[in-house]
């Protein structure tokens, strides 16, 4: 995969120095929380600010996925990469590249990804702790937002794979919301038709359960299908699901 540069960005990233992988690379910064070494390498996330705009770099080593296609395994910001390219090509709302590139050398592979940051977005989580402070019309344009969102991904014929609420960034203007997604590594084709819409709707529920009262499942699920669809058979097996859950 060539290096990939993004128009809006480049100038910017030219006027600093930063329009390559060393460069990028080698950039001191303190990261933003502890690195992931899950795999057996590392990555890391770290802010950098350029004047007005700001973006998240992403930094790993040997941090490293396999599949059918990458049998001996590729960085997991190639396939967030990607996943984010298809997110712009389709029109599902999500978080935008700036820059990615990967680098193999001997006994390392490397990857750089920098993303835009969400300044002036929240995700539900926040909005999740102080719910019950909410106007009830600012409850109602979430959940709307949220189901609007879902709709657009499922429609598009993908799943997220990790559809937390920390990965669902909402912008508020004069009472309206608009939702988009972060941590696109886990997407994958939707290909089990409900099946898999419930499998990836089901972790959002779950984790805003102790907030959502049926009222509010059901505005999500009037949003998500459509006024027109029965929401009784997509509530208990939601609420399947959720059981199925919980025993594991």
């Amino acid at each position: 995969m060539s290096d990939f540069i993004a128009s809006q960005d480049r100038g910017l990233l030219e006027q600093h120095g930063l329009a390559s992988f060393d460069a990028l690379w080698a950039l001191k910064l303190e990261a933003v929380d502890e690195p992931n070494t899950e795999r057996g390498g590392w990555s890391s996330v770290y802010r950098l600010d350029l004047g007005e705009s700001a973006f998240y770099l992403k930094r790993q080593s040997n941090h490293l996925t396999r599949s059918l296609l990458h049998p001996f395994g590729e960085p997991t910001f190639a396939r967030e990469f990607r996943n984010i390219q298809r997110y712009a090509a389709l029109g599902i709302p999500a978080l935008q590249a700036a820059f990615f590139a990967e680098r193999k050398l001997p006994g390392e592979y490397r990857a750089v990804l920098l993303t835009r940051a969400l300044d002036g977005w929240q995700d539900l989580d926040h909005w999740l702790s102080i719910w019950a402070t909410l106007e009830r019309s600012l409850r109602v344009g979430i959940l709307q937002a949220c189901g609007e969102l879902a709709r657009r991904l499922h429609e598009s014929g993908q799943i997220h794979g990790c559809f937390y609420p920390k990965h669902i960034f909402l912008h508020e203007q004069y009472g309206s919301f608009t939702a988009q997604l972060i941590d696109l590594e886990k997407t994958r084709p939707l290909l089990l038709g409900r099946r898999d819409r419930i499998k990836d709707i089901e972790p959002l529920f779950r984790r805003a359960a102790s907030h959502w009262g049926d009222e509010e499942l059901q505005i999500f699920l009037q949003c998500y299908l459509g006024r027109d669809v029965s929401m009784q058979d997509w509530l208990h097996d939601l609420s399947q699901r959720r059981q199925y859950k919980a025993t594991r």
